[in-house]
């Protein structure tokens, strides 16, 4: 006798809340950054690793989480995934040195896997007329958990011990998997019986990727045309060939390459590169114009607290547009909806050349840019979704998310590079300068336009063309598992 089914919207509330307390993870730390080299006893150099290894192990356990979702059962790999985020949460809380620190905020970082097998798994229990309302919503819990957890955290560390914050977040970790236990207690999908784990595959991209990802974060520090950082350049790029070579042979690929090689999921996944890079440029510029001191003729004096409040209201935002990108999706297409959202951001990068003299300002900047960016993070799933089979969900929405990674650490090397380029001195310091943050504003909203463009090209059916348009899934992919259709009947 199956149990009977949880309400829909109880179950999209548990998913997302998983993958917005994944999200909060990326800036737990920031507003301790300046305290970490005292705490941990080390340089200000190597504390920066603290937020730099989260980033590679989120974006090596992404892809190899979504994998083995599709494999072993979705609702498996999300409570999975909640294990290392609790545990190096716990390890962090009590780090007196930067391995232990460095070992916990690795450990946090896989659970950002949370957030494309929710995805994933919404494909699975959600009913069609529903399902792009949903996706669009957990899929902006990337952006929600980074713009909330910044001043949740300053405001955490300002009037509490630092170590609270990774208590916290254990907690929060430990109540998502009890809900995900408790909400989805019929596994969201069967697995792939029989299918073996692409174990050279998985070894192979966590090896190009670490390698990639470092050139590009600490190209900077280290000098791009430094060995070290041409080094690792090469190394990905010999190591990313050979592995797609090996995924295009094995029978049972990492990530299958011809499914990603099809237009629609390439060009998504392109555009996706794109967008993750615009994002992220307002994210690195509006915080410092904020905080730089009044004296430099374009800062606005704020703390770190203030700050993150600014940055608040852009992840409620992305929570509200979520709804809207969901119906535009179901009524026009999900092409329509990433279209707009580039678009939307756009818009928000040219008024920020004109808007960036008050708090006021800058906050519609980052409200408007945030909604464009919560409509197109919603619509991305659903064009994977539409174009790749059933049995590949999570792994193609993990790719997805890697997608997005790479563009954020790409815009955060090539903003971060156009601002210590771009500076002016005053005093003993040396800030960036108001052309310099123009510039990187500007640079943005090029990106969105970028994205929009690969946007245009994306072939993709209009809604009344599809056997199953509300979705966004073709004929081949929309069918639900008969276990999951019996289960919520």
């Amino acid at each position: 006798m199956s149990k009977p089914a949880v309400s829909h919207t109880l179950g999209v509330a548990v998913l997302a809340f998983g993958g917005i307390v994944a999200a909060t993870m990326q800036t737990l730390v920031v507003p301790i950054l300046g305290e970490l080299p005292e705490i941990l006893g080390t340089s200000a150099s190597n504390a920066s690793w603290v937020v730099t290894v989260t980033l590679l192990t989120a974006a090596v356990a992404t892809p190899i989480a979504g994998r083995l979702g599709d494999q072993h059962g979705k609702r498996r790999m999300l409570i999975a995934c909640t294990i290392p985020l609790c545990s190096g949460s716990v390890l962090a809380a009590v780090a007196t040195s930067l391995p232990l620190m460095l070992v916990g905020r690795g450990l946090q970082g896989m659970g950002a896997g949370l957030v494309p097998l929710g995805i994933s798994a919404m494909r699975d229990i959600m009913p069609p007329e529903k399902l792009n309302t949903a996706v669009a919503l957990m899929s902006a819990s990337l952006g929600i958990g980074g713009a909330l957890g910044l001043p949740l955290a300053a405001t955490v560390a300002q009037y509490g011990s630092w170590r609270a914050l990774f208590w916290v977040s254990a907690v929060l970790s430990l109540v998502a998997a009890v809900l995900i236990r408790l909400i989805l207690p019929v596994p969201a999908s069967p697995g792939r019986a029989g299918s073996g784990f692409d174990f050279v595959g998985a070894l192979g991209l966590s090896t190009g990727l670490a390698a990639l990802l470092l050139a590009v974060s600490k190209g900077a520090d280290w000098g791009w045309s430094s060995g070290m950082t041409l080094g690792l350049f090469g190394t990905a790029t010999i190591v990313l060939l050979t592995w797609a070579w090996w995924e295009l042979r094995t029978t049972e690929p990492m990530v299958d390459l011809r499914t990603t090689a099809r237009p629609q999921v390439l060009l998504t996944n392109a555009a996706s590169v794109v967008v993750g890079f615009s994002m992220m440029a307002s994210s690195l510029i509006v915080p410092q114009l904020l905080q730089l001191p009044e004296r430099t003729g374009h800062g606005l004096g704020k703390s770190m607290l203030v700050a993150g409040l600014v940055m608040a209201p852009g992840g409620l935002a992305m929570m509200a547009v979520a709804p809207v990108a969901g119906r535009i999706s179901t009524k026009f297409g999900p092409k329509v909806t990433l279209l707009t959202g580039c678009l939307i951001v756009a818009a928000g990068y040219l008024a920020s050349l004109y808007l960036m003299d008050s708090v006021a300002t800058l906050m519609a900047v980052v409200i408007v840019i945030s909604g464009g960016i919560g409509f197109a993070y919603g619509a991305m799933p659903a064009l994977i979704m539409g174009a790749v089979p059933a049995t590949e969900t999570a792994a193609a929405n993990g790719f997805n998310a890697l997608m997005r990674s790479i563009g954020t650490s790409a815009s955060s090397a090539v903003v971060g590079l156009v601002l210590s380029q771009m500076t002016v001195t005053i005093g003993p310091m040396s800030i960036p300068s108001e052309d310099g943050f123009r510039t990187g504003l500007l640079i943005g909203g090029l990106a969105a336009l970028l994205a929009a463009l690969i946007t245009l090209a994306i072939p993709c059916r209009r809604p009344a063309e599809q056997p199953s348009t509300s979705t966004g899934v073709s004929a081949e992919t929309s069918q639900i598992p008969t276990h999951v259709k019996e289960s919520n009947s």
